[in-house]
């Protein structure tokens, strides 16, 4: 697919992987509908695009409420009259072991709580569902060709304390098969579907990290660094033009070594 001049809506665009994304493909020609609950970040983000020539536009999107989805996705179609490419990148993580006992007692004194578990799901799961879905009715409805994406996370494969939070990644990693598999049967065209699975990648939460954290990350990684923005950008960009990649998820990890889990 020819990259210019399509329309991107990107969630969690204010921030991370989304604003990074939003800033290279806004490069290439293509227009951009960023949602984010950090509105302020979002204006930064737009204002940026702009300075430097591209087309963006923005929403206060909650990913996890459907009317605020729907906007986003409205807004997209009335303003540009197309959605090509989706990429829902809006994540939160809210670690805990599910059950820590008394190194004395033995009694569990502590557990991860309901609301953590919710949040997570309600914004990695049901918010990608949410984005997706009515990005495709749309898509489908105007007879857009494009492509939309799921991402994941290297901690698909598990990560102890991140019971939740694996467990929305390994769920949309497997979405890109499923959902094009239904498309076919439903004889539905030029719409393709790929999941994104980043390792540690550089943005300011892990470089905000304790040295002696982040060093503990980066040692088990084998390129010896963390995966850069732009590395993730280049992964989308190569499935958004290639029409051979679809109904699969790309690992963009630089190698991560498994510690501590049985895999």
């Amino acid at each position: 697919m020819n990259i210019k001049n399509k329309v991107a809506v990107i969630t969690g665009g204010a921030s991370g992987i989304g604003a990074g994304v939003a800033v290279e493909l806004a490069k290439l020609g293509v227009k951009i509908v960023l949602g984010d609950m950090n509105e302020e970040g979002l204006n930064a983000k737009v204002a940026e695009i702009r300075k430097n020539g591209g087309e963006a536009m923005a929403v206060k999107t909650n990913v996890s409420q459907e009317a605020d989805v729907i906007k986003l996705m409205d807004t997209a179609i009335e303003t540009y009259g197309a959605i090509n490419i989706v990429v829902p990148s809006a994540g939160i993580f809210r670690d805990a072991f599910m059950v820590n006992p008394d190194r004395e007692t033995g009694k569990v004194f502590k557990s991860m709580s309901t609301s953590q578990f919710m949040d997570v799901i309600n914004v990695n799961l049901l918010g990608t569902f949410l984005t997706i879905r009515e990005a495709s009715i749309r898509m489908i409805d105007n007879k857009c060709e494009g492509i939309l994406f799921t991402i994941s996370s290297i901690n698909k494969e598990g990560q102890l304390g991140q019971l939740n939070y694996s467990s929305t990644k390994a769920s949309v990693a497997l979405w890109p098969k499923i959902l094009s598999g239904e498309f076919h049967a439903k004889n539905i065209k030029g719409i393709r579907v790929v999941g994104i699975a980043p390792g540690y990648v550089e943005t300011p939460l892990l470089l905000g990290m304790k040295p002696e954290v982040l060093e503990s990350i980066i040692k088990d990684v084998t390129i010896g660094r963390l995966v850069k923005i732009d590395e993730i950008v280049n992964a989308l960009i190569f499935a958004i033009q290639n029409e051979a990649v679809t109904g699969t998820t790309l690992e963009i990890t630089g190698g991560v070594i498994s510690r501590g889990l049985v895999k």
